[in-house]
C-alpha cells in the first residue's frame, strides 16, 4: 500500500475543521421535515409528492455511500468532499429558485448525493490521521454531525418564519458554499491504495464487519420507527406541537456531548461489548414506549434512550474502523452508512402503517424484539474472537 499523505507521517493535528465540514453537510437532512407543510401550502404538493421528495434524499445518500465511498480509498477524498459541497450548494440554489415537484425532487437527490459522498470520505481522514484515538475522534465527528442534524430544522424554521419559504434554501446554499471555500484551505489527503476489485465482497467476508452491520440494523430499526411514529405517539398522549418539536431536538442533545465518550469507550473496551449493552438498554426503552401510560414517563425514558444511542452510534463506526483493512476504510464506513439508511427507510414505511392499523404496542414491541435479535445474531456471528477485539483490531496507520 502506498501512502501519499504528508499528514499521515506528520502526527496528529486538529480535526475540528473536518468535523465542522461534516456538521454543515448534515444541516440539509433534517431541514426538509420542518418545511413539508409550507411546501404543501405554497406549491400545492400532494402527500405522495412530499413523501417522494423525502425518500429521494435517503435513497441518494444510500447510493452515494455504497457506490462512491470506495473512491476515497483510492485517493479521491478531495473530489468527494468538495464535490459533495458543490452538489449540496447547487441543490439549495435550485430549490430556492424552483417551484415544481421535479425541481425539488432533483434538489433533494443532489443533496443526498453530496452528503452521502462527503461523509465516509471525512471519516477516512479522521481515522488515518490519528489511529490511536480513533474512538474519541469518530465520536467527536458524530457529535458535529448530530449538531448539524439538530440545527438544520431550527435554521430552516427561523428563516422561513422571518423571510419566507425560499429563505431557508438561500441560507443553506450560503452555508454549503462557505463549506466549499473552507475545504479549499484544508489538507484532504488521507492516503490511497491500489485499485481493488470486489471490495464489498472482501468486506463482507469478515465476520466482525458482518456482525457490526447486523448491530447497525438493530440500531437503525429503532431510528426508523422513532421518526415514523414518535410525533403521532406523543400527540395521541396529549402533547402539543411545540413539545413534540422540542423532544425531537432534545433527544439529540445528550448524544452531542456523550458521543466522544462513547467512541473512546468502544475503542478501549471493545465495540461489540459496548454496543451490546447500549443497544440492549435502547431495546428496553423502545419496548416501554408501547406500554407506559404517562406522557412525561415517555419523555423521561427518551432521555435514557438518547444516552444509550450515544454509545451505539460511534461504537458501530469504531467497530468498522477497527476491523476493516486500511485500504478499505472509507468503503467500510460507506457500507455501514448505507445499511443504516436503508434500514431506517424501510422501517419507517412499515412502522407508520403498523401504527395506524395496530397501535403503539405492536410497533414498539416488534421493534424491541428485532433489536434483541440483532444483538444475539451479531454476537453469534462474531464468535469468540470479539473478546480480544480491542487488542487485536486496532487500525494501523498506512505506511510507505
Amino acid at each position: 500500500m502506498n501512502d501519499t499523505s504528508p499528514s499521515a507521517a506528520a502526527g496528529p493535528r486538529s480535526l475540528v475543521p473536518y468535523c465542522l465540514v461534516s456538521g454543515v453537510m448534515s444541516l440539509g437532512y433534517g431541514s426538509v421535515y420542518t418545511l413539508l407543510a409550507d411546501l404543501r401550502d405554497e406549491f400545492g404538493f400532494t402527500g405522495t409528492q412530499l413523501g417522494l421528495i423525502v425518500a429521494a434524499g435517503f435513497f441518494a445518500g444510500f447510493g452515494a455511500q455504497l457506490g462512491l465511498a470506495r473512491l476515497a480509498d483510492r485517493g479521491h477524498v478531495a473530489l468527494l468532499v468538495r464535490g459533495g459541497a458543490i452538489a449540496a450548494t447547487g441543490a439549495m440554489i435550485g430549490a430556492a429558485i424552483g417551484g415544481t415537484f421535479w425541481v425539488f425532487l432533483v434538489a433533494r437527490v443532489l443533496l443526498g448525493l453530496g452528503s452521502g459522498a462527503a461523509s465516509p470520505a471525512i471519516r477516512r481522514i479522521v481515522i488515518v490521521r490519528d489511529p490511536a484515538q480513533v474512538g474519541q475522534n469518530l465520536g467527536r465527528l458524530s457529535s458535529f454531525e448530530l449538531a448539524g442534524f439538530v440545527l438544520g430544522p431550527l435554521i430552516a424554521a427561523a428563516a422561513a418564519e422571518a423571510l419566507g419559504i425560499r429563505a431557508p434554501f438561500v441560507v443553506l446554499a450560503a452555508l454549503f458554499a462557505g463549506t466549499f471555500v473552507l475545504t479549499m484551505r484544508l489538507d484532504l489527503s488521507a492516503g490511497r491504495s491500489e485499485k481493488h476489485h470486489r471490495v464489498l465482497r472482501n468486506l463482507l467476508a469478515r465476520r466482525t464487519i458482518v456482525s457490526t452491520l447486523v448491530i447497525c440494523v438493530g440500531f437503525y430499526v429503532t431510528i426508523g420507527m422513532f421518526e415514523a411514529v414518535w410525533a403521532l405517539l406523543l400527540r395521541d398522549r396529549g402533547a402539543e406541537t411545540w413539545l413534540i418539536g422540542l423532544t425531537l431536538s432534545l433527544f439529540t442533545v445528550p448524544m452531542i456531548f456523550l458521543a466522544p465518550i462513547g467512541g473512546r469507550t468502544a475503542q478501549q473496551r471493545g465495540p461489540l461489548r459496548v454496543v451490546t449493552v447500549s443497544l440492549a438498554v435502547a431495546a428496553v426503552c423502545t419496548f416501554s414506549y408501547g406500554v407506559l401510560p404517562s406522557l412525561w414517563m415517555l419523555l423521561a425514558v427518551s432521555v435514557v434512550h438518547a444516552c444509550a444511542d450515544s454509545f451505539t452510534m460511534p461504537g458501530n463506526q469504531v467497530a468498522v474502523a477497527m476491523s476493516s483493512p486500511p485500504e478499505h476504510l472509507s468503503s467500510a464506513q460507506g457500507l455501514l452508512g448505507a445499511t443504516g439508511l436503508a434500514t431506517a427507510g424501510i422501517t419507517g414505511l412499515l412502522a407508520g402503517a403498523a401504527y395506524e392499523s395496530s397501535g403503539r404496542f405492536l410497533v414498539c414491541t416488534t421493534t424491541a424484539v428485532v433489536m434483541i435479535c440483532a444483538i444475539v445474531a451479531a454476537r453469534t456471528l462474531a464468535g469468540a474472537g470479539t473478546r480480544h477485539e480491542a487488542a487485536n483490531l486496532q487500525p494501523a496507520p498506512e505506511t510507505t
